[in-house]
């Protein structure tokens, strides 16, 4: 039986890729993000009687549980939850704004309890399902210029290790990218930090890497939980 999947932040990069993913071995496809013209040019050509296209800001928790609602409406159930949607401004911990600070915290972190705690519902009700939480190896260790994300993607990590403890019924997976193509190195404030995000980003995966990560852990039998999986370049130190 087709899957369906519920991914944030699917317009682009990483959650446009594992979308693209689950079309492509016959699931259904529920895309979520801020932007619905940018949903809808991102999948001009997918069959759309298996994607629904629904307008979530993570940050708002009444959104996370209306975008739930419209995915139920239309699906019926969802089996897969991606939280990718993210945000990260780099820069030394000293430079970076509070409301900086403030908002990537909102962004990575309470935004992926808001979706969780208006999907978790539905799956206990399944008595199945899997999480799939898009981290960082910014999760698993701290870089310089970037303190204040690695500490966001370190709650992310908690939170999916805490949540496969209180589920004996739910797969949760944390997803821990190296450095990916994307807009997030553009954020650097940090001058010295910036020149060495140049040479960091000459290796950077495409989007294609993570989703085909997902895919894996996806596919494994239902007895099986893989909980973790750090995907970088091969070239990385």
């Amino acid at each position: 039986m087709s899957k369906v999947w519920f991914i944030t932040g699917a317009g682009r990069g990483i959650g446009a890729r594992v979308a693209q993913a689950a079309l492509a071995t016959g699931d259904r496809v529920v895309a979520a993000a801020r932007n619905i013209d940018q949903l809808k040019d991102t999948f001009t050509g997918a069959d759309q009687s298996r994607i629904a296209f629904v307008q979530l800001d993570v940050t708002v928790e009444a959104s996370a549980l209306a975008a739930v609602d419209a995915a139920l409406a239309r699906f019926g159930r969802i089996d897969v939850v991606v939280n990718n949607a993210a945000y990260g401004l780099m820069g030394n911990f000293e430079e970076v704004a509070p409301a900086d600070i403030e908002q990537q915290f909102t962004v990575n972190v309470f935004g992926v309890m808001h979706v969780l705690r208006a999907a978790l519902p539905v799956l206990r009700r399944q008595r199945a399902g899997h999480v799939i939480n898009i981290a960082s190896v910014g999760g698993l260790i701290g870089f310089d210029g970037a303190s204040v994300y690695c500490a966001t993607k370190y709650a992310v990590r908690a939170i999916s290790d805490g949540l496969r403890q209180e589920h004996d019924n739910l797969r949760v997976t944390c997803i821990h990218p190296g450095v990916v193509e994307s807009e997030l190195a553009d954020t650097i404030t940090d001058a010295v930090a910036a020149e060495a995000m140049k040479t960091y980003r000459a290796i950077a995966l495409k989007p294609d890497a993570i989703g085909r990560a997902v895919r894996f852990a996806i596919e494994q039998p239902d007895d099986v939980d893989v909980n973790e999986i750090v995907v970088r370049p091969t070239r990385a130190q």
